[in-house]
């Protein structure tokens, strides 16, 4: 087991797609043989963002999202017959890049943290830990995000704090025992495929 303290201050910025906002980078995969770092050489990556306005989602042929309001509420997504309702926070709704999709924001602006993954690269997992208990981590790259103050988790029975909006970057070779202990946070699991 290999972990690692992601910290705010490290985190990188970068434009949506489509140009209408600001992802905040937390963590990312890339394929190894990359000369650069682009939308078509990602494994995965694990973002936040702000939505500050109603309006198009970026098209992302080949790419499987997972996204959740950690703060604010009253997001949706519409496309062409389908509702993705993220109106209370914490709520995971799974899509893929190339649906046309356009925002709804019932009340004010939100804070999403996305979980992208290029289809047939890596399985993706998103949920959010909200009481105490425990958890069984398959081997694979987990983030453990803290999106509302610090929590406090116990990993293999190693007790560890993760600060306001920071990220513990798990990375297994086996299967693992995780335990919220105090606060609430999100996790984000990627197992890489071939």
């Amino acid at each position: 087991m290999k972990t690692i303290l992601l910290r705010p201050e490290n985190y990188t910025r970068s434009p949506w797609k489509n140009g209408g906002g600001i992802f905040t980078d937390i963590a990312d995969a890339h394929r190894a043989d990359a000369r650069e770092k682009s939308w078509d050489s990602l494994h995965w990556r694990f973002a936040s963002t702000p939505i500050v306005a109603p309006g198009p989602f970026s098209h992302m042929p080949g790419i499987d999202r997972l996204q959740m309001v950690v703060d604010g509420r009253g997001l949706v997504l519409k496309a062409l017959g389908q509702e993705f309702d993220e109106r209370e926070p914490f709520t995971t709704v799974r899509f893929t890049g190339e649906l046309e999709i356009v925002t709804e924001l019932e009340a004010g602006p939100v804070e999403v943290v996305n979980l992208m993954a290029r289809r047939g690269a890596a399985e993706i997992d998103l949920i959010a830990l909200k009481e105490p208990g425990d958890r069984r981590l398959a081997a694979g790259t987990h983030l453990v995000y803290a999106p509302r103050g610090e929590c406090r988790i116990s990993l293999d029975n190693e007790n560890i704090a993760i600060p306001h909006n920071g990220t513990l970057k798990v990375e297994l070779l086996g299967p693992s025992q995780l335990a919220l202990v105090s606060g609430l946070a999100v996790l984000g699991s990627i197992r890489l495929l071939g």
